[in-house]
């Protein structure tokens, strides 16, 4: 529901702050309310930075269901679509309602330890499961219940489409559109040897599937890091992950095009 209240993060660079302070002014002019921060009643929360600031604020807000738009002063954005220099554009264009919703999935995985208690996290980009940088892991793999393999190496990465291009795309995993509904498995600097047998490229998995991993030595630390936030557990008994209830709001307007972007950024 429109109600005028628009609220705006920036990550805080100087020229985030320049921008945020220009566009405040252009809002307010037109009728706007402005909130510096996140308010539950915003009709729409505006972050000013690049894909990191993006995400800080989706996790800082939990994944609000508020329409989100992106400005755009940091490299990639894949996610912030605007440019400082299209104001006057991307207001009218709200206004006139010229804009579609890219609904975003989000990545959840639930981690036990030997006491029973449970610990969630939540990843609009991915979750990755990993041991010391200094060792290798070794994981026994299953898929919707059902054993897969005993994986090796420095870990496993389960990215959303959304997140395809991100920290997956730098371990070799595949770009995924983000209009499917899917999780991508990639394997991190996997071992495939004589002695050790890993898959080396990424699994596909539909909607209803869940990844099952049990780690080999649960008194070794094991790291759950989702979209750049880390926490160590020791003593763990087994990690879930699947697709989350979650989901993001994202503002598209006509002119964005995913492919066009992949292409932009990476080719």
């Amino acid at each position: 529901m429109k109600n005028g209240l628009i609220s705006l993060f920036t990550n805080e660079t100087e020229l985030s702050e320049d921008v945020a302070s220009i566009l405040k002014q252009k809002l307010l002019i037109r009728g706007y309310k402005v909130a510096e921060g996140y308010d539950e009643d915003a009709e729409l929360l505006i972050c000013i930075g690049g894909d990191g600031a993006f995400l800080r604020t989706m996790h800082r807000c939990d994944f609000p269901e508020t329409p989100i738009v992106g400005i755009n002063t940091g490299h990639l954005g894949f996610f912030q679509e605007i440019w400082p220099e299209d104001f006057e554009s991307f207001i009218e264009d709200y206004e006139r309602g010229n804009y579609t919703i890219q609904k975003l999935g989000t990545v959840m995985g639930v981690a036990t330890d030997a006491d029973g208690n449970s610990y969630t996290h939540i990843g609009l980009n991915e979750i990755a499961i990993t041991g010391s940088k200094s060792y290798s892991i070794h994981f026994d793999l299953s898929i919707g219940g059902k054993p897969i393999e005993r994986f090796s190496g420095d870990g496993i990465l389960v990215a959303t489409s959304a997140g395809s291009t991100a920290y997956n795309y730098s371990v070799g995993g595949s770009i995924v559109d983000p209009r499917l509904n899917l999780l991508q498995v990639t394997p991190i600097a996997p071992m495939n040897t004589t002695v050790f047998r890993s898959f080396t490229s990424s699994i596909m998995l539909p909607s209803d599937l869940t990844l099952g991993i049990v780690p080999e030595n649960s008194e070794k630390i094991i790291y759950i890091t989702s979209d750049g936030i880390e926490t160590g557990y020791s003593n763990l008994k087994e990690i879930e992950v699947k697709i989350s209830d979650k989901s993001v709001n994202l503002i598209r307007f006509s002119d964005y095009d995913f492919w066009s972007k992949v292409k932009d950024k990476f080719l």
